[in-house]
């Protein structure tokens, strides 16, 4: 099979052909149709994450058709329409694992980095950790949902019932979100680089209510705000903005160091938190809300061998909503 595949940080990936994997006992081989690009892609690729499966086929947005059960799998059948999230298993018996914060556990693995991913005609994945598709989203629709969504979502959850919302960096989770917000009658205020005109339009044009720079402060002061960005600096410049009682979302996987910032920022209960990779319950819970919403994505698309064109292109911010390699057929 053709797969686009890292050798070593730092180096762009390379077109190769590689065997097709087989199923182990709870696992099933999928037959990939898309795969989103993400951030994280760039963070391992730099890397700013350690300890990457070398060498490692990337992607952990995937959206295919089951062709292969492993011997134990009975929950998923030849020809299931399948997508695979960066969560690709966790130990199920530690305290985390017990309490449903499987998304904490120390011996978690996680698609496209310690598992291969979806920059690949075939890859396999644990059958107890990949979800059905909706059926009113295409292949190509539906892989953003599978992180952009998924973690965008949780980082969502933790600002509880905040009606005035602000999203710092306004790539594929905010774009998402952003929908679901205005679905449940919250107002968004949008913040992208400085001088980025045409996203703070394409903000507004899916329901923000104000959209300006990332050194500005909106109109009103804010419930919550989620960082999407991976800029540290943006902390501060958040926690200025939100109202006594607010909560600020670090929803990145990685940030650059946090600058000092005085107390009187965070004084008035302030929260600032961090979200930790994803559980199944987010995936099955936003799954079920982007259908109701009717939530859509927004795509630029690329073929398998511009993956690194792609990346580079989404460090720079040039296209809007999300970007997804198209590997096969699409549905």
């Amino acid at each position: 099979m053709r797969a686009m595949v890292l050798e070593a940080p730092k180096m762009p990936m390379k077109l190769m052909d590689v065997p097709i994997p087989q199923p182990e006992k709870n696992q099933v081989l999928i037959k990939v149709h898309s795969c989103g690009i993400c951030r994280t892609d760039l963070h391992i690729i730099d890397g700013e994450l350690p300890h990457p499966k070398l060498p490692l086929i990337l992607g952990h947005q995937i959206v295919g058709i089951i062709e292969k059960l492993g011997e134990a799998v009975n929950n998923f059948k030849r020809g299931d329409r399948v997508g695979v999230p960066w969560l690709g298993g966790s130990c199920g018996k530690c305290e985390y694992c017990q309490k449903g914060q499987e998304n904490l556990c120390d011996h978690a693995v996680y698609t496209g980095y310690q598992l291969n991913g979806g920059f690949a005609e075939y890859c396999v994945a644990n059958s107890n950790f990949i979800f059905p598709i909706p059926s009113s989203y295409s292949d190509l629709e539906a892989a953003p949902l599978l992180c952009g969504g998924l973690i965008g979502y949780r980082a969502y959850r933790m600002t509880a019932k905040a009606k005035t919302i602000g999203f710092y960096g306004f790539g594929s989770s905010a774009h998402l979100l952003t929908q679901l917000a205005v679905f449940q009658g919250r107002e968004v205020y949008a913040f992208t680089r400085p001088g980025d005109t045409k996203g703070q339009e394409f903000a507004k044009s899916i329901g923000a209510v104000w959209a300006g720079n990332s050194n500005e402060e909106p109109p009103v002061q804010l419930d919550a705000a989620i960082i999407f960005a991976p800029s540290g600096e943006l902390v501060p410049q958040a926690l200025k903005v939100v109202c006594k009682g607010g909560v600020v979302v670090c929803a990145g996987i990685y940030m650059s160091d946090i600058p000092s910032f005085p107390y009187s920022l965070i004084y008035g209960e302030k929260i600032l938190r961090s979200v930790t990779n994803l559980t199944r319950q987010d995936g099955e819970e936003f799954l079920q809300l982007a259908t109701q919403s009717r939530i859509k994505t927004t795509v630029t698309s690329y073929e398998l061998e511009q993956v690194n064109e792609a990346l580079e292109e989404l460090r720079k911010g040039e296209f809007f909503g999300s970007g997804v390699i198209v590997i096969d057929e699409l549905k």
